[in-house]
């Protein structure tokens, strides 16, 4: 087992990490379950109510539709839209219930918390082969796996429910309206009870599986969760010195390269750019940079080795902005910087290679020029 498996469980940080880019633990079937229940229950509870209001307005609207005058008035409009909210009002008891169940579910799962970065616009989230992905790969193949069982237990729940009033259904068109809707009452009252359990334990199951797929894709490595403690356990202030030394360092190495630069260029005091070119890469190389006591020591340093400097602030100034260092000069920077080359050579010669310390420069590029283009 190498140090690179994730056999870690996660840590505090890295959950915190999890939830704030919106990565929790959240099963769609529990919502489903608390919405059937909730709704279900809601029938229950305000059904006689609501089927008594359902034939108030059907009887009130029919009654009005009859109006002769209402036809020649042109109100019809006018009446279906006092019985759609007529029927709407009717309907909110439920409806509110089914929506105040699907934000609690929510809630329960993955609590009440903001998280702006999982609205952040993310090419993944369209990626056609991110789709492929999660289709045909085994998450997909699990959703298939659970629809498929969720189906075959709602159709046999429903099988179970309903054949045993198979031989009182064709009764039913002799009995009065009040007869067939107590029988059908009670099939789909049992229909909504076993339904209703069937969808908790699958949400049991699905939430377990989860909430065991976030907590394995948190998986950390050895290697991670050693620099997670060595962040953790190392005080703000060996963190900061730490950080200054490795600035430290990184400038001794710049300082190191700048007896090896062709041209300083300045501006005048508070910015210095040092630039190499030794004709084997397609342009001029960026090997020290620096601004305010930094661009002074880089001043110091050329003086020291006799490297030619040139005032030019825009140029200085531009350089030190857009170009990092260890990288080459951008194609739009080329004139400028072989006019500064060009001077510099003609009135002070170029030194020979031996003259001075150079660095073996190892970024090739495959089309070598002796100047660059102008």
């Amino acid at each position: 087992m190498s140090g690179q498996d994730r056999t870690e469980q996660p840590t505090g940080k890295r959950r915190d990490e999890a939830r704030k880019s919106g990565r929790v633990a959240r099963s769609a079937e529990v919502n489903t379950a608390a919405v059937l229940v909730a709704v279900s229950g809601a029938v229950l509870a305000f059904g006689p109510r609501l089927l008594s209001q359902y034939e108030s307005i059907l009887r009130e609207g029919l009654a009005n539709a009859s109006d002769p005058k209402l036809v020649q008035d042109g109100q019809l409009g006018s009446l279906l839209g006092w019985g759609l909210r007529a029927f709407a009002l009717a309907t909110a008891p439920i409806a509110l219930t089914a929506l105040g169940a699907g934000v609690l579910a929510n809630v329960a799962q993955v609590r009440l918390r903001l998280t702006p970065l999982a609205l952040k616009p993310s090419f993944a989230k369209i990626s056609p082969l991110q789709g492929l992905k999660r289709i045909f790969g085994k998450n997909g193949a699990v959703e298939t796996v659970k629809a498929t069982v969720k189906t075959g237990a709602i159709g046999l729940i429903a099988y179970l429910v309903i054949k045993p009033k198979l031989s009182v259904l064709p009764s039913l068109t002799a009995a009065s309206p009040s007869e067939s809707l107590s029988v059908l009452g009670a099939a789909v009252r049992a229909l909504a009870l076993w339904a209703g359990g069937a969808f908790v334990v699958i949400a049991a199951l699905d939430y377990a599986w989860q909430r065991y797929r976030h907590q394995s894709s948190l998986k950390m490595t050895k290697t991670e969760v050693r620099q997670e403690q060595k962040q953790t356990d190392t005080p703000p202030e060996v963190r900061r010195a730490l950080r200054r030394r490795q600035l430290e360092l990184a400038r001794s190495r710049m300082m190191a390269d700048v007896p090896t630069a062709d041209v300083v260029v300045v501006n005048p005091t508070h910015y210095a750019v040092a630039l190499r070119y030794d004709g084997t890469t397609a342009a001029p190389e960026l090997v020290a940079k620096g601004r305010g006591p930094v661009a002074a020591a880089i001043r110091r340093v050329a003086e020291d080795a006799r490297i030619p400097i040139v005032h030019n602030a825009p140029l200085a100034r531009t350089i030190y902005a857009t170009v990092e260092l260890g990288k080459l000069i951008p194609e739009e920077l080329f004139t400028a910087v072989a006019e500064v080359l060009a001077f510099v050579y003609r009135t002070a010669g170029r030194r020979s290679l031996n003259d001075r310390p150079r660095r073996t420069n190892t970024r090739r590029h495959a089309a070598r020029r002796s100047s660059p283009r102008r």
